[in-house]
């Protein structure tokens, strides 16, 4: 891969981490005090969804620095090696973790009677937002087992052919 291509990936994936611990820090704690203010009942909910929103963007930038640690392997030409696995399957983990953080809230947002300020959109809009985030986050976890298998037979094609050679 070009020094250049990775550079700019490695660039890329520090803008992506450094955007999620503004995102922590910054933005999901004021934006759940903001709602708090605006409609004073959702004061129960703000801490246990600023939490999950949390720990999600924390699953995110897991894999962002597992992506990381694949490039370096990539660079140093040793990807079909079996320490590439760990950093696949920390992104599977973190992708799992991810899903099952939508899971809790999608389930939540279903089965509880969230009070709302108008007609019940919000709740709604943030079901659906949910349940899309499961999909999207199953889809992403079952890709990426995919491409672990992958990863399994290039590298025992690659250990076959060093012992041919």
């Amino acid at each position: 891969m070009h020094r250049l291509f990775i550079v700019a990936l490695r660039a890329g994936l520090v803008a992506a981490i450094l955007a999620g611990l503004f995102g922590q820090i910054v933005v999901i704690p004021t934006t759940a005090a903001d709602e708090v203010d605006r409609f004073p009942p959702y004061a129960p909910f703000a801490a246990p969804y600023v939490t999950v929103a949390i720990v999600g963007v924390a699953c995110v930038q897991v894999a962002l620095v597992a992506v990381w640690m694949l490039l370096a392997m990539v660079r140093r030409g040793a990807i079909f090696t079996p320490m590439a696995f760990r950093w696949v399957d920390a992104i599977i983990g973190s992708s799992v973790v991810a899903t099952l953080l939508a899971v809790g809230v999608t389930g939540h947002l279903a089965l509880t009677d969230i009070p709302s300020p108008d007609d019940g959109m919000e709740v709604i809009g943030a079901l659906g937002g949910a349940v899309v985030a499961v999909v999207m986050g199953v889809s992403f976890a079952m890709i990426m087992v995919i491409m672990r298998s992958l990863l399994r037979k290039a590298t025992d094609l690659q250990s076959e052919l060093a012992e041919v050679v």
